[in-house]
């Protein structure tokens, strides 16, 4: 692999950088120019990662913020669903034991509803819109 041509720099540095450099030189053969233009190769890639990861970072804020807001939602509405299950148990008296038809009734309710959600679901339409968006009841 060829390098690209040197150029020159007249660089000043602070004494103690500059005493650490002339011993760092002389246990690795004495290159200066090489430490210091690895090292400023190493700091400029890794300035750049600091960037990406500064952006990553934001980005991954924002969704652990959403995330959080689903978990939100999504406890309301079990708890929502839990509250009319026990309510509807409650109110509603059960069935005889010989009441074949209202036990046909409430088959045939229950494949309604569940096609009904299917039906939603699949279109993307939703009872209930979320905050903001148009639409509504189905």
């Amino acid at each position: 692999m060829k390098r690209a041509p040197k150029i020159r720099q007249n660089l000043y540095i602070d004494r103690e950088i500059g005493d650490a450099l002339e011993a760092l030189a002389k246990g690795r053969s004495g290159n200066k120019s090489r430490l210091v233009n690895d090292a400023l190769s190493a700091w400029i890639r890794n300035r750049g990662i600091s960037e990406a990861d500064a952006a990553l970072r934001m980005r991954l804020n924002e969704l652990s913020k959403e995330l959080a807001g689903a978990r939100r939602d999504i406890d309301i509405l079990l708890e929502s669903l839990a509250l009319f299950i026990r309510y509807q148990l409650m109110v509603t008296p059960p069935l005889a034991d010989n009441d074949a038809a209202g036990r046909a009734e409430g088959r045939e309710r229950f494949e309604v509803f569940i096609a009904q959600v299917g039906r939603q679901i699949a279109t993307g339409k939703r009872t209930i819109a979320p905050t903001g968006v148009e639409g509504g009841a189905a």
